[in-house]
């Protein structure tokens, strides 16, 4: 198959350029043809989702336009795209009209205005509205998102758009269960949509059981550090977590963002000293994961999937956290590691899985197997064994319309307008 993958960006700089860094190589070696177009200008000093030893096809829509790009793309003959959200309306509208299309939702693309899917007052919690109207009355009672009212219609605006192109694809493809729920609630027919899992790429199961080791009290978080990742949550639970076992626990932080200084602040306040890391590299997030006795998913907004707990259980390190959005795919309760309530989510919650997960060692040595054990339901090889018949649809060869060209000729770079940003939780 010929496949055109169509993202934001080539560089490798999160968690959507992460999977196609290991899904470009894996169909390669399946024997498809593969070519990448990307909206933004690479940075040459980071490193690229194409494999620098089997080179790719690339095209910037940012470098040469965007009627360049899908002219290149017209010549070359894609069987399928598969897009990974976009953020320039023309060219996404532009390849629904020439190609049969596979959406990949890494987030929630056209179902909710402000990208969160959460509300903030009075107290966090996951949103399950449909999009519409009605989030415009709810969007400052819920303080949804920021207090600028031309931002709230933007945003409103471009997920409707988004909304109204999502039965142009040809099929739509989730994580999670809860993903699944989200699209069919906002019209997906069940024909489209597929729940084909994320893949773990960083690692690979353990081809042993995990070792069996006493706990210590070693807790881990990962990811970003906004708001709705929860991290104010975990650290006022470390010491009501303690106070329940009735011994110490070390807490390392490794990731960097907005709310690191608050953090630091609420630690200190709290007479506990998190171990702040920042951005770690692949092999130092590996390292951490071995050293740790738990790792702890605090997220108080519905993550889409969660992956950090499939490539900690590829490790065989269980977790802690909210059952809210895909987490629970992964954490099962009293299998994989310990979940509290989403709904909403409290700081005493999260406390009692913490120590419910560590309180007794056999119990905990069940956990870590468990989550060895669930992570071998996460890897490439199964990943792509569902992902090959949905891109294997259909072919379509036939060239742009000469009228959709002449209306996308632009300059070498795309106008700011166009470029109209992304979801602000993604890791």
């Amino acid at each position: 198959m010929r496949i055109l993958i169509a993202t934001i960006n080539r560089n490798l700089v999160g968690g959507v350029e992460k999977y196609l860094h290991g899904l470009i190589p894996s169909l390669q070696e399946r024997g498809h043809e593969v070519v990448l177009l990307h909206e933004n200008r690479p940075d040459p000093r980071l490193m690229n989702v194409d494999p620098a030893a089997r080179p790719i096809q690339t095209w910037c829509v940012a470098e040469i336009g965007l009627a360049a790009a899908l002219q290149s793309a017209s010549q070359w003959k894609p069987g399928i795209v598969y897009s990974h959200g976009l953020e320039s309306a023309s060219l996404e509208g532009a390849l629904l009209e020439a190609y049969p299309t596979v959406l990949y939702a890494h987030n929630y693309y056209g179902t909710c205005p402000t990208g969160r899917k959460c509300h903030a007052f009075p107290n966090a919690r996951p949103c399950d509205r449909t999009i519409g109207p009605a989030c415009l009355l709810l969007h400052y009672p819920r303080r949804c998102g920021g207090w600028n009212p031309a931002t709230m219609w933007s945003m409103y605006q471009r997920q409707s758009q988004l909304n109204s192109r999502l039965m142009k694809f040809q099929n739509i493809l989730v994580a999670s269960h809860h993903m699944y729920r989200e699209f069919r609630q906002n019209g997906v027919s069940a024909e489209k949509l597929e729940l084909i899992p994320l893949p773990a790429t960083d690692s690979a199961p353990l081809l042993d059981p995990p070792v069996p080791k006493r706990p210590d009290g070693r807790l881990l978080f990962v990811g970003r550090l906004t708001d709705l990742k929860g991290v104010h949550y975990l650290i006022e639970a470390v010491p009501q977590a303690a106070e329940i076992l009735g011994r110490n626990l070390r807490l390392v932080i490794a990731g960097d963002g907005p709310e690191r200084q608050r953090l630091q602040e609420l630690a200190q306040r709290l007479g506990i000293a998190p171990d702040f890391r920042g951005w770690v590299s692949t092999s130092q997030k590996v390292e951490l994961m071995r050293q740790a006795d738990l790792l702890v998913v605090p997220s108080l907004w519905p993550e889409p999937f969660a992956l950090v707990g499939i490539e900690a259980g590829c490790l065989g390190l269980p977790a802690a956290g909210y059952a809210v959005g895909g987490i629970p795919d992964w954490l099962h309760p009293g299998q994989t590691g310990e979940h509290a309530s989403g709904d909403p989510p409290t700081v005493r919650g999260l406390a009692e899985a913490i120590a419910k997960a560590l309180g007794d060692p056999d119990r905990y040595m069940d956990l870590c197997r468990g989550a060895w054990e669930n992570s071998k339901r996460f890897t490439l090889r199964e990943h792509l064994a569902r992902l090959e018949p949905v891109l294997g649809g259909p072919s379509s060869n036939r060239p742009l319309p000469a009228q959709t060209l002449s209306a996308l000729r632009t300059p070498a770079c795309l106008p700011v307008s166009e470029m109209c940003g992304g979801d602000p939780n993604v890791s």
